[in-house]
């Protein structure tokens, strides 16, 4: 059985995941998909800030920074 999907905020510190779903308004996709931040994509959370916001993944051998609000739109699978 394949692991359930997951904001990307509830990933643990470290850990890899694969990007399932993006449930941002159209507005806001094109900017992650030209940061490369795609459905299929391996992501890696790297940190929090100290008050949780924004967050800080690895994508495509680069950090990126995201709001919270938007982490918590992009569902991944975890352990793929």
């Amino acid at each position: 059985m394949s692991p359930a999907l997951q904001p990307l905020t509830l990933v643990a510190l470290g850990a890899t995941a694969t990007v399932e779903e993006i449930n941002l308004p159209p507005a806001n996709r094109p900017r992650l998909m030209e940061m490369g931040l795609l459905v299929g994509t391996k992501v890696e959370l790297v940190r929090f800030a100290p008050m949780g916001d924004p967050v800080e993944i690895k994508v495509r051998g680069y950090n990126l920074t995201l709001r919270k609000s938007e982490a918590e739109q992009i569902l991944v699978r975890v352990g793929n």
